[in-house]
């Protein structure tokens, strides 16, 4: 049990985590799911084919979406690049960076389903059993069928209770044919991804690791930032639901005492706090005027002062004169954030 929490912490410990946990739970699912799969093939000339590659294509373009829709980060990246310019800019290369990264941990599951299928043979034997080659591991001249007639018999080919083209062709030759190719085919990919994924990390670092930690600590900070003002949010709306509620049940307390029932109580500690962390946002316009202003111009990313005013302009337009004699006192005034 331990060890499951131990996973679980991991996993929650930042966003790159939870998304590589949630990515190996639907490969695992997608084998879970293809082994529970009923397969049966139409066994007929025209339909074969689109069922086999249905089956090899169609889950895993469904796996795929829902590797996206999964991913919280598919939110955060449709709202920065649709939000306005504002004051902060949008860098193309950090879009970039987490829409790659999205797609990466995507792909996980459609690659196991795709493995996992040509490795078992069954689609391929279903897609391609009238492609097989009669005139090499058959006996193409014995019987005198037409070759419709042909077609339809290799469609059965799959379907081994119903074949009655032994004449033709034996029916555990062409499985075992088509299942040799389907699993050269499958080792062949699963190669193909271990070699796409070693290139991609070892040889990204070697060009662009500059640009890469850039986009890849923006991309940490964009999420961190939506955290923070959620929380932020959360913890607003509770203060001023809070208040609300206390000012509601103040003006009954009132009501109350005028009408001689009950004498009024003193007012809770923490209704106090609640208060201070409103912020000077008391009312629903104010609050609204204020995600509306983080949406459209979200603070640019610097963290220096701002400019005072004086009586000409702004502190920073000249110089003001310099007074070496006179002693300033350094104070550090120190904000907070809820």
């Amino acid at each position: 049990m331990d060890k499951f929490r131990m996973i679980f912490q991991f996993f929650q410990s930042n966003q790159e985590s939870f998304m590589n946990g949630i990515c190996g739970i639907m490969a695992l699912a997608s084998t879970q799911m293809y082994s529970a799969f009923d397969f049966n093939c139409p066994c007929l000339p025209h339909y074969n084919l689109a069922y086999g590659l249905g089956i090899l294509l169609v889950p895993p373009f469904i796996l795929f979406l829902l590797g996206f829709v999964l991913n919280n980060n598919i939110s955060m990246l449709a709202e920065e690049w649709r939000r306005p310019q504002g004051q902060r800019g949008k860098d193309p290369a950090v879009l970039r960076y987490m829409f790659c990264s999205m797609a990466q941990r995507a792909m996980i599951a459609p690659a196991v389903w795709v493995s996992v299928t040509l490795l078992d043979g069954k689609c391929v034997t279903c897609a391609f059993c009238t492609s097989v080659p009669v005139e090499t591991l058959g006996n193409a001249s014995h019987p005198r069928l037409s070759p419709g007639e042909i077609q339809r018999v290799l469609a059965r080919i799959p379907c081994k209770e119903i074949y009655n083209g032994q004449e033709l062709i034996a029916n555990e030759v062409a499985v075992r044919y088509l299942r040799c190719i389907s699993q050269a085919l499958g080792w062949c990919f699963v190669l193909l991804m271990t070699m796409l994924a070693f290139l991609v990390r070892s040889l990204r670092p070697c060009f662009s690791q500059a640009a890469f930690l850039k986009s890849r600590y923006w991309s940490h900070y964009i999420d961190i930032e939506r955290k923070l003002f959620d929380e932020t949010c959360a913890e607003h709306a509770r203060s001023f639901a809070k208040v609300c509620i206390q000012q509601f049940f103040e003006s009954m307390s009132t009501d109350l005492v005028a009408t001689h029932c009950h004498p009024p109580r003193k007012a809770p500690a923490d209704v106090g706090e609640a208060a201070e962390k409103l912020l000077g946002i008391t009312d629903q316009s104010t609050m609204n005027m204020a995600l509306k202003s983080w949406h459209r111009c979200k603070p640019p990313l610097n963290l220096q002062p701002p400019a005072l005013p004086t009586g000409n302009g702004w502190a920073g337009e000249g110089q003001p004169p310099v007074h070496p004699s006179t002693h300033r006192r350094e104070t550090a005034a120190y904000y907070s954030c809820l």
